[in-house]
């Protein structure tokens, strides 16, 4: 085994990755310094503080990353409209390289010799997590516990929990918990009942929203500002990002927005089924197609679509700081120059829906498409032509099919 004299541990402070951290300490006799990043809500904070220092660690970061997260990672990919397999927001992936390239920040700055990581050998994170080492530094090594241990149960993970005194919460000591990631975009929750698609997702399971059938009967009315493709208010109020993105999970959280439930296919080739709720990025993603329909141009908005679905699966495989994401990107970004204006919204028992849109870089014309007089000249004459260059190909292949 490779000598190592410190490494980074991107920490949670729950069961799996205290077990980790006492790993390391044992198994490599060397420093580790935990790395916490706060992506929201925040309530896990003090409680990994707390267990990073009963395990004598004596350089922790909890690292406040909220606006970063939102501003640089969240906003540049919902300027994409990007859903992975044409439903999910990408909550977990679009999170995992701020945590990596944050991890890859502290190994360098405090000479670490590796990083490292709680992922399992069946996720998808540990690839997200290691190709994005492996673009930002590829000296840096990367452990990957779950790979290498000889734990192969959860039995054994409490066992070892037990003899090395490193406290188990009452609810982690019975049946395996759901396992649970969560940010200021979503919350996803899988395992348990969940692990078969055939069984009905119970209440429970659902923090972040209200079962639509609860939601109030009385619809809510919002409107959402954007700059250049970017949201920028909420009713007429400028936010932050961050700050913006928590105003609509609680805006869409109390009327059911955001529930989804799904099955979708790993990276790593298996099928999972996990729940997400994504509230606020369900408005916003609603919010800036109401925006671009109106100031993007039909070729450029379908140019869009079409690359949405690579763009989409490059994230969600763990390619963020690859050069085609960034390339995409590019394109994307230069799209969204006139994408300025206001959308209203209706939320209501669980849909987010656009009731009206407008905007100073408009491409709409009443003037084109009323079916009254017209201010502006259009001779109706002149799609005789277009029918019939556009129909030549087709009458062509008609006379010599037959037809």
């Amino acid at each position: 085994m490779t000598k190592m004299e410190k490494i980074v541990l991107s920490y949670s402070g729950g069961l799996d990755t205290s077990i980790i951290l006492k790993w390391l300490q044992e198994t490599y006799g060397c420093e580790v310094v935990t790395f916490t990043a706060d992506l929201g809500p925040g309530e896990e904070l003090e409680p990994a503080r707390a267990n990073a220092e009963m395990a004598g660690v004596k350089d922790i970061r909890i690292v406040d990353l909220r606006e970063e997260f939102v501003s640089d990672f969240v906003f540049p990919m919902l300027r994409a409209n990007a859903l992975y397999e044409g439903q999910y927001l990408l909550g977990t992936s679009i999170a995992r390289p701020l945590i990596a390239r944050h991890l890859v920040g502290i190994a360098r700055e405090v000479g670490a010799d590796a990083v490292a990581h709680g992922a399992t050998g069946k996720g998808n994170d540990q690839i997200r997590f290691e190709l994005a080492v492996n673009a930002l530094d590829p000296s840096v090594k990367v452990i990957a516990p779950w790979r290498q241990w000889n734990i192969r149960s959860r039995m054994q993970l409490l066992e070892y929990a037990e003899k090395h005194r490193i406290p188990v919460p009452s609810d982690k000591r019975g049946e395996a918990p759901f396992s649970i990631d969560a940010n200021l975009l979503h919350t996803s929750t899988e395992g348990k009942i969940l692990e078969n698609p055939a069984e009905v997702a119970p209440d429970h399971v659902y923090q972040r929203t209200v079962d639509p059938i609860d939601a109030p009967d009385t619809p809510e009315i919002i409107t959402i500002g954007f700059e250049r493709g970017d949201p920028v208010s909420v009713n007429g109020k400028a936010m932050t990002p961050a700050a913006l993105l928590t105003e609509l999970n609680g805006l869409g959280g109390r009327h059911g927005v955001g529930r989804l439930d799904l099955v979708e296919n790993r990276f790593i080739g298996m099928k999972s089924r996990g729940i997400y709720e994504t509230p606020g990025g369900t408005i916003l993603l609603t919010a800036h197609r109401g925006i671009e329909s109106i100031t993007l141009d039909r070729a450029a908005a379908h140019l869009k679509d079409e690359i949405m679905p690579r763009y989409a699966e490059l994230i969600y495989n763990g390619f963020w700081f690859a050069p085609e994401r960034e390339m995409l990107q590019a394109l994307i970004d230069h799209s969204q120059a006139f994408v300025s204006g206001e959308v209203t919204l209706r939320l209501y028992k669980g849909s987010a829906s656009v009731i009206s849109r407008a905007s100073p870089c408009s491409l709409y014309s009443a003037d084109l498409v009323t079916f009254e007089e017209s201010a502006i000249a259009f001779d109706h004459h002149d799609a005789e032509g277009f029918i019939r260059l556009n129909g030549l190909r087709l009458r062509s292949l008609a006379a010599r099919n037959g037809r």
